[in-house]
């Protein structure tokens, strides 16, 4: 895509993982659809190239989620985009649909998402990170329809301006590690977990431990386990085990799009209620499959008198440190006992991510954009950041809703009605600005 000094654009999406791919389908069938009505996009991803976990794509890794939570069909299930459309294209339909599973795997998943974006992707600028959101210089909010964005190339170059009377950030989840512990050649978090691992000589490995208790460690231990055998691995859990995700057709009603609703204008305690019992659907779970292999494992290594998988229960990790060649972890069994220190050659950190919060980004902004009483932004129904009156442009997010939308806030399960919702919302500002300035135009007023 050519560089073009100050562009303008109806939406501009900020990041391009599935949330913002979704999005971008959306606003194509949109534009197929109502070809006089067109909303202008562009999508701006400081990536290379498309990728969604990419190191997590282990050999046989499997979806939580049914084929049919992809990027459009609970939208439009007739969509030239959809996972089965993407089966037919690769001449695969026939061998999924006799394999009998709803679930495929990460890596077939990854290549739809691939085969997706690359139908859209003359709206898409890769190497663009987005340094700053702002109004136009000199700008006041109340007299500027359109936000300026500073965009720098893969050198850190600001090397773009765009502008855009709507935004929508989807940045992704920030990875989280646990206290005392910094990213390093042999210290990794799981979002890095492949790249890392790649670089590093398996025959060096000979103790290596996973930190967490949800289906990322889970499956880390078992690929660790699989591929070195000469190694002892330790998972380093702070429950009693893994537990399993609860997948059952009544607990995941919670997952439907109208359990959003259910959430979004419930009362407090039917929001704290849905945290409290559905939790196990999502978070700090393991798949029964995943937890029933390795103990499988655990069990044949009691039988060949062989200990090279531990579970380390009831243990958090509240230290790390560089030893030599060796990583020393502090580790701690519950509350009150002592402390005691393992040496790793590597710990994966598979300990979850914290939310998008897209609040440097924003900057001064941020000052128009209004929050609740514990100091969360404000969200409406359809994603967009509530603003102060003088402030016109849509600010929209794919995540960080989680105390506005629920449990799918940023999940797949609920991607292809979420981006509708919020494409049928900018359609709609856009039809609502175009009228206000007709009007304007036919009795002689100012367009901005």
């Amino acid at each position: 895509m050519s560089d073009r000094a100050h562009e303008t654009y109806d939406v501009v999406g900020i990041g391009f993982g599935p949330s913002n791919l979704s999005l971008a389908i959306a606003l194509e069938e949109h534009r197929a659809k109502s070809p006089e009505n067109e909303i202008s996009s562009l999508f701006l991803e400081r990536q290379s190239s498309f990728g969604w976990h990419r190191n997590m794509l282990l050999p046989s890794a499997t979806m939580q989620i049914s084929f049919l939570k992809d990027l459009v069909t609970f939208r439009n299930p007739t969509s030239s985009f959809s996972f089965i459309a993407y089966l037919h294209a690769s001449g695969r339909l026939p061998q999924f649909v006799n394999n009998q599973d709803f679930f495929p795997t990460r890596q077939e998943f990854h290549q739809y998402l691939e085969w997706a974006q690359s139908r859209v992707a003359d709206r898409i600028a890769y190497n663009s990170e987005v340094t700053s959101v702002r109004l136009p210089p000199g700008g006041v909010a109340e007299a500027s329809d359109r936000l300026r964005l500073e965009v720098a190339d893969a050198t850190g170059r600001t090397s773009r301006v765009v502008e855009a009377r709507n935004v929508v950030i989807s940045t992704g989840l920030v990875p989280n590690m646990p206290e005392g512990a910094e990213r390093d050649d042999r210290v990794w978090h799981s979002s890095e977990f492949l790249a890392k691992y790649r670089r590093t000589d398996p025959g060096e490995l000979r103790r290596v431990a996973v930190v967490g208790a949800g289906q990322s460690a889970a499956e880390i231990t078992r690929f660790l386990y699989d591929e070195l055998p000469h190694a002892e691995v330790s998972a380093i859990i702070p429950s009693y085990g893994y537990s399993v995700a609860d997948d059952t057709p009544f607990a995941n009603q919670i997952f439907d799009p109208g359990a959003v609703d259910d959430y979004y204008f419930g009362t407090e305690q039917t929001r704290e209620a849905f945290w409290r019992y559905h939790r196990n659907t999502n978070y700090s779970v393991v798949d029964d499959d995943v937890i029933r292999d390795l103990y499988r494992r655990s069990y044949d290594e009691e039988v060949r008198s062989v200990r090279r998988l531990q579970f380390l229960n009831l243990t958090r990790v509240t230290g790390v440190k560089r030893v030599g060649e060796e990583t020393r972890v502090s580790l701690q069994v519950g509350p009150d006992a002592e402390v005691r220190e393992l040496d790793f050659d590597v710990l994966v950190c598979a300990t979850g991510y914290n939310t998008m919060q897209p609040t440097g980004l924003l900057g001064e902004l941020d000052r128009h954009c209004l929050r609740d009483e514990a100091g969360r932004y404000r969200v409406e129904r359809d994603y967009r950041i509530v603003t102060a009156p003088e402030m016109p442009c849509g600010i929209y997010v794919q995540g960080g809703t989680e105390h506005t939308h629920g449990l799918t806030s940023s999940l797949l399960s609920n991607i292809a009605v979420r981006s509708g919702e919020i494409a049928d919302s900018l359609v709609a500002r856009c039809a609502g600005r175009n009228a206000e300035h007709a009007v304007l135009a036919e009795v002689g007023g100012d367009i901005r």
